[in-house]
């Protein structure tokens, strides 16, 4: 099966990655030349355009940072979606609006083509191992269809429902995330003003009903000092802006997404919009003038869910 790879960033490039490793024949574009030949040098094929590249796989897979840039590849001057043929499919693993997908999602059907949305969740870390979690939006046949290429990029794989419902679930679950980044970002402040060992802290969290996965992995950055989760504030903002979008759109009177668009929003302003995400701790050092680190952290983010073999089919219930 030919496969074509639109974006080879921080989550893309080691998605891309893993179908090199499995054997797959892959196809990449991206706008930073030394990107696509590191990954021709591995044993890729460049395209010159998402067309030419569209023209030459059976699937087209983008992971791009908004939505405005899936429409660029999609519907742009070199787009593909107008060489699309019946057979073809094009798996969208962007973290991008619902009403996009439905809206391309009828382009891609109108060509004939497959259009499924397959957002995933998990870490730049997961995805290079190829165990990060998948969320499948599409009919169920084009699911079954697609399989075999998501068991190969990821380790957990759920069927979320027709169009439009994994984009969704996915903003929800960034929402989620960063909600606990932010949280824990107060709680490690927080206990440093308090005197508390901070090697001590983590593990208190982490053995207690106070503990997630935000804490297991980006806790860790924080501590170590490196502070670098390959996420950036801008992706963050984009993020959490479309679940309080999402939120608005069905009346629904939250209060704590608004604060955390507002902590980010001006977070940005203050550091930059490429800071790495896990820096909103320095809204809460700085004023104290403290540094919140830890002891023998290691360099290299540790991801302590125990390796199984093979995948999982996750059922809707």
């Amino acid at each position: 099966m030919r496969i074509g790879f639109i974006g080879l960033g921080n989550v893309g490039g080691k998605l891309a990655g893993s179908l090199l490793r499995n054997g797959h024949t892959v196809t990449v574009r991206d706008l930073n030349p030394d990107l696509v030949a590191e990954f021709v040098a591995r044993g890729a094929t460049a395209a010159d355009s998402p067309r030419a590249l569209a023209e030459a796989v059976d699937i087209v897979i983008t992971c791009l940072p908004s939505p405005a840039a899936s429409a660029a590849v999609a519907e742009g001057p070199d787009g593909f979606v107008a060489v699309l043929k019946p057979g073809q499919v094009w798996m969208e693993m962007s973290t991008t609006d619902y009403a996009e997908v439905l809206r391309l999602g009828a382009a891609v059907e109108a060509r004939g083509a497959l259009f499924m949305e397959c957002p995933v969740s998990g870490g730049c870390h997961r995805a290079e191992t190829g165990n990060i979690s998948i969320f499948a939006g599409g009919p169920r046949e084009g699911f079954d269809q697609v399989l075999p290429v998501l068991t190969t990029l990821g380790r957990r794989v759920l069927h979320t429902g027709p169009l439009g419902t994994a984009s969704r679930l996915k903003v929800m679950t960034n929402y989620l995330c960063t909600v606990h980044l932010v949280a824990l970002a107060e709680a490690l402040t927080t206990c440093k003003a308090a005197g508390l060992d901070m090697n001590t802290t983590y593990e208190a969290i982490r053995i207690s009903s106070g503990n997630s996965f935000v804490h297991e992995t980006e806790s860790q950055v924080i501590l170590n000092g490196s502070r670098d989760i390959n996420f950036t504030m801008d992706l963050v903002s984009k993020d959490i802006g479309l679940f309080d979008d999402l939120a608005q759109e069905h009346g629904v009177p939250l209060e704590m997404s608004p604060l955390i668009v507002r902590l980010f929003k001006e977070a940005r302003q203050v550091y930059g919009d490429r800071e790495f995400s896990p820096n909103i701790i320095r809204r809460y050092e700085e004023p104290l003038g403290l540094k919140v680190l830890g002891s023998g952290f290691p360099d290299q983010m540790v991801d302590d869910e125990p390796e199984e073999p093979g995948y999982e089919v996750v059922p809707r219930r």
